[in-house]
C-alpha cells in the first residue's frame, strides 16, 4: 500500500459542490493544484440529475446519487478513492463524514465541522477510533504570510502577547438575497441547514481559527452581541465580541456580512511586549512587523529572510501574488503528504486544522450564541 501511494496521484471523491456551488470548484482546484491528487468520483447533489450533470461537467469517472452508496462502492473498488471532500451545507457534514470514516476513507471537510456540539464530539471519537486522517478547511491558515506570523509569535519576537484583534467583514448579505432564489444565501440563512448562527458560523469561525492559529492562545471566555440587521432574517448577519485569552491577553473579534463596501476583508493584529504584527487577507503577500522602538518592517512572501514554514507554503517567486486558492491548496498538499506518511506507518506532520480544531469551532459558535441570548454576558469556552 505504501509503495502504491508513493508512486501515484491520490484519488479523491467529493460530496456536494455541484453546479451553482462556488466552494466545490475551489476544493477541486486546491486538491489538484500541486499534481498530487485528482478528483475521480462524486455525489455532487441530492438531485440525481444535477449530480450526474455536475460530475459530467468535471469529467469524473464515477457519479453517485448518495454519499452512502458512494462510500460503500468506493471501499469495494481496487481503485477506490483515498480521501473524500465534504462540500455540502453544514447540516450534512456529520452524516457524510460518518459514512466515509466507516468505510476507512480519509476525510477533508468544509467548516464548520458539524451542526451541533454533540455531533462534533461524536465525530472526534469516531475519527480517533477509525485511525483515519481528518482535515478541516480553515484555508486562511495556509497563507505563507500567516505561517510567518505564527512563527514569529512562536519564536518570541513579539514577547508576551497582550492583545489580539481579528475581523472578517463582507457586504454580500446586505440585502435579503435569500428571498431572490440565491442558493448560497438561502441555506446560509436557514437555521435548518446552517445551524445556530449565520455570520458567526460562516465567517466568524474563520476569524476564531486564525486568531488561535497565529497567536497560539486559546479563547477562554467571550462576550458576544449578535444582530440580524436585515428584516426577517432568521440568523445573525453581524457580530461583535470581546475575548479573554488563556494567558491573560485580551481580544476582539468582529464579523459582518452587511458591512457596505467590504468584500472579504479578513485581517488580524497581534500585539506583544516586544512588537506587533498585522496581516490583511486582501494584501496577502505582505506581513507588517512592528518591533518596539524601531521602524515598521514590510515583510514580503517569496523572500529568503522568511521562516522555513513560510517558504514551504510559497509556490511563486517574490512579487507574484499568493492567493486564496494557493492557501487552500497548501492544506491539501500537507494532508495528502500525511496520507502517504500514514501508509508508511509514520505520524502526521501537517499544520492543517483537524477534527479537534473543528470541535473547538462548533463550541465557539454555540457559546457566541449563548452569550448573545443572555444579553451579551460573559461565557466560558471549554478547552
Amino acid at each position: 500500500m505504501a509503495d502504491s501511494l508513493d508512486k501515484r496521484r491520490l484519488r479523491a471523491g467529493i460530496v456536494g459542490g455541484g453546479r451553482g456551488a462556488f466552494i466545490g470548484s475551489v476544493h477541486r482546484i486546491a486538491a489538484e493544484l500541486d499534481g498530487q491528487a485528482i478528483v475521480v468520483a462524486g455525489a455532487m447533489s441530492s438531485d440525481p440529475k444535477n449530480a450526474a450533470a455536475s460530475a459530467a461537467a468535471w469529467f469524473l469517472d464515477r457519479s453517485y446519487d448518495s454519499c452512502e452508496v458512494m462510500a460503500s462502492a468506493e471501499k469495494a473498488r481496487a481503485d477506490g478513492i483515498d480521501f473524500v471532500i465534504i462540500a455540502t451545507p453544514n447540516h450534512l457534514h456529520c452524516a457524510v463524514a460518518r459514512a466515509f470514516l466507516a468505510a476507512g476513507i480519509h476525510v477533508v471537510c468544509d467548516k464548520p465541522l458539524a451542526f451541533t456540539v454533540k455531533e462534533a464530539e461524536d465525530l472526534v471519537r469516531l475519527v480517533e477510533r477509525s485511525g483515519r486522517l481528518f482535515a478541516l478547511t480553515h484555508n486562511y491558515t495556509g497563507y505563507p504570510a500567516v505561517r510567518e506570523a505564527r512563527e514569529r509569535v512562536r519564536n518570541g519576537e513579539l514577547g508576551t502577547i497582550r492583545k489580539v484583534q481579528v475581523e472578517y467583514l463582507q457586504d454580500w448579505l446586505m440585502q435579503p438575497l435569500e428571498r431572490t432564489g440565491n442558493k448560497q444565501a438561502e441555506w446560509r440563512t436557514d437555521p435548518a441547514r446552517a445551524g445556530l448562527s449565520g455570520c458567526v458560523g460562516d465567517i466568524g469561525t474563520h476569524a476564531e481559527s486564525l486568531l488561535e492559529f497565529v497567536s497560539g492562545l486559546r479563547i477562554e471566555s467571550l462576550c458576544a452581541e449578535l444582530t440580524s440587521f436585515v428584516d426577517g432574517r432568521r440568523l445573525d448577519d453581524d457580530a461583535s465580541m470581546l475575548l479573554r485569552l488563556e494567558n491573560g491577553a485580551k481580544g476582539t473579534l468582529l464579523c459582518s456580512q452587511v458591512a457596505c463596501g467590504e468584500e472579504n476583508d479578513l485581517r488580524i493584529r497581534v500585539y506583544g511586549t516586544k512588537g506587533g504584527i498585522e496581516w490583511h487577507q486582501q494584501q496577502p503577500n505582505t506581513l507588517i512587523f512592528k518591533p518596539e522602538g524601531k521602524p515598521w518592517q514590510m515583510l514580503r512572501t517569496g523572500q529568503g529572510y522568511l521562516s522555513a514554514a513560510a517558504r514551504s507554503a510559497t509556490r511563486t517567486p517574490a512579487g507574484h501574488p499568493e492567493g486564496y486558492l494557493e492557501a487552500f491548496a497548501t492544506l491539501y498538499r500537507e494532508f495528502i503528504t500525511d496520507i502517504r506518511r500514514a501508509a508508511r506507518g509514520e505520524s502526521p506532520a501537517g499544520s492543517y486544522p483537524d477534527v479537534h480544531d473543528g470541535l473547538r469551532g462548533v463550541r465557539f459558535i454555540e457559546k457566541a450564541v449563548e452569550s448573545a441570548r443572555r444579553g451579551a454576558q460573559w461565557v466560558d469556552l471549554p478547552a
